[in-house]
């Protein structure tokens, strides 16, 4: 399958925070232009300020009003804020808020006409973005509500060698043991191992089930979650024919690095997963909405208020970021073709199956 290029779609996020450092530190690599049309949703006059910052020259933008418009070898850029806006670095405020919903708004409308092929969004801060069509927790809420996807979305935190699903996402520490129950162990196990094979081109993924409670439980003396529902779960997935295992004490589990043996982890709640994944890849990891009919990265960190405007952020996550959501979206063309043709997919096996062998 010839490769064509992919558009790009690129959201400011905060514009107080470091979202345009890392943009412009990952655009300003003329390689991208060979793999993909990047489409900045964000404002002419906030990216030449922090150009400008960063003493960076060789970042120029094509500004266009509308996606028919861009070339297919510039930095383009769609204008969303107001022309008076103001950069307050490092600082919350209500204009930033509103200059980072409106570029994800604009970015949506055109991803969902298909416009654009991807989204890559750049971070943005909770509470400055709130208004009346967005009080979300984050970016997942709002397009699982967009793309009519409510509760389907999967949060999938992703390196080279560490993929690991979040079950319960953005909730309450306290509310996690209410929403733990068999139904939805089955819907995310089953939901995360079809994510591996159509956007991972992983064959028979091994997917790795976490306790709940300190040690899995220790046999009931710490909590009965493990025995009562994720155990059960398990039997259940077995049936299906998905290959899990578990329920696996966290700590141990990712402090040996047993997390290599497999293709994915199912953390049972956000900080079990998110701590240790970004212990281990700060800024190489990638924020993966998976389980869309759409497809949406991000970088794995925020917006960074702290080091904002010292140019001394890292651009790898976002990066990786903008390459890992190109390369999901070849995978997908590829399973959608060789699934419409089972021939294609008996030559792929009887091939796999002749290299083993020899």
């Amino acid at each position: 399958m010839e490769k064509q290029k992919i558009k790009v779609g690129i959201t400011q996020g905060d514009i107080n925070g470091i979202g345009y450092e890392v943009i412009i530190k990952t655009l300003s690599d003329n390689q991208l232009f060979e793999y993909c049309i990047p489409v900045i949703y964000g404002s002419p006059k906030v990216a030449a300020f922090h150009r400008k910052m960063l003493d960076i020259q060789t970042f120029n933008v094509n500004v266009v009003s509308n996606v028919s418009e861009i070339h297919p070898k510039r930095i383009n850029m769609i204008n969303c804020s107001d022309d008076e806006i103001k950069v307050e670095i490092a600082q919350q405020s209500q204009a930033a808020g509103e200059a980072a919903f409106a570029s994800l708004e604009a970015a949506v409308k055109d991803l969902n006409a298909g416009l654009i092929d991807v989204l890559v969004t750049a971070p943005i801060n909770r509470k400055s973005i709130e208004n009346e069509q967005f009080k979300f927790p984050g970016h997942t809420e709002y397009l699982e509500q967009v793309f009519g996807s409510k509760g389907d979305a999967l949060m999938l935190l992703v390196n080279n060698g560490l993929k690991v699903a979040i079950l319960t996402g953005h909730v309450p520490l306290s509310k996690v043991p209410e929403l733990l129950t068999e139904e939805l162990i089955i819907k995310k196990a089953t939901t995360l191992n079809s994510i591996l094979i159509q956007d991972f081109a992983i064959r028979k993924p091994r997917i790795a089930i976490l306790g709940l409670n300190p040690h899995a439980g220790e046999n009931g003396l710490l909590g009965v979650e493990e025995e009562q529902i994720i155990t059960p779960a398990l039997k259940k997935l077995d049936q299906k024919g998905i290959v899990c295992v578990g329920p696996l004490a966290a700590d141990s589990f990712f402090g040996s690095g047993h997390f290599s043996r497999f293709d994915a982890v199912l953390a049972m709640y956000h900080d079990q997963g998110m701590i240790p994944f970004k212990s281990i890849s700060m800024n190489m990891g990638v924020n993966f909405t998976s389980n869309l009919p759409v497809i949406r990265t991000a970088p794995i960190h925020g917006t960074e208020y702290e080091i904002a405007g010292q140019n001394i952020a890292s651009e790898q996550s976002f990066r990786q970021a903008l390459y890992m959501a190109c390369d999901i979206y070849f995978n997908r063309l590829q399973h959608k073709e060789i699934s419409e043709n089972p021939l294609k997919k008996q030559l792929v096996d009887r091939n796999e199956k002749d290299i083993t062998i020899s």
